[in-house]
């Protein structure tokens, strides 16, 4: 059985997400902050409060790329932004503002699902391959494909390339990029599977 670390193939397309969701959640504090300054008798550190967090999640974004640790800083950011509209909704549901209330109870939800997702995500992730087929990381589990349902795969330089019977090809990066013998080893072996 051999294995190599790659880069999870979902992590483009969360990367090029994280900033939509940052922004909206703190879109969504902004206008938390509105109603709260719209009520009849305004809360003002929650006003103040909910203005600053909004702005704080709308510049995370343009920050992140700072920090050493960036899957840990997104998730911590993901986790206080779901606490918060989980402890909101409590404040709009004791003001009579049910709507409200539900709408951060649920945003609460989906913030913690995918903050673990993300989570899930940016871990490491392996692509095994034996004699059954390769075995592919998903979202929630793994994929195994068979060597029947392959045309080809290589592996060149930090790059595993699968070529599909259905004309889809699928490439992954590697992150510990074998040496020549060992790559050399691995194309042997997938060419012997393939035919």
């Amino acid at each position: 059985m051999h294995s190599l670390r790659i880069l999870h193939p979902n992590t483009s397309s969360r990367i090029r997400l994280l900033p939509v969701m940052h922004g909206l959640t703190g879109i969504l504090f902004l206008f938390n902050a509105i109603g709260i300054y719209r009520s009849p008798q305004p809360n003002w550190f929650l006003v103040v409060f909910f203005l600053v967090l909004g702005m704080a999640c709308i510049g995370f974004p343009f920050t992140m790329k700072r920090f050493k640790k960036f899957s840990e800083a997104n998730t911590v950011a993901r986790m206080i932004e779901a606490f918060i509209c989980f402890t909101g909704s409590l404040y709009f549901l004791s003001h009579l503002e049910p709507l409200t209330g539900l709408l951060l109870f649920l945003t609460g939800g989906g913030l913690a699902y995918v903050g673990w997702m993300e989570y899930k995500i940016f871990q490491p992730s392996y692509v095994k391959m034996d004699t059954t087929g390769i075995t592919l990381p998903t979202t929630f589990s793994k994929r195994l494909v068979g060597w029947n349902e392959l045309n080809n795969v290589i592996l060149r330089n930090d790059l595993l390339t699968i070529d599909f019977k259905n004309n889809r090809i699928l490439q992954l990066e590697i992150l510990d990029e074998p040496g020549a013998a060992q790559r050399e080893a691995l194309n042997t072996f997938f060419q012997s599977r393939v035919q």
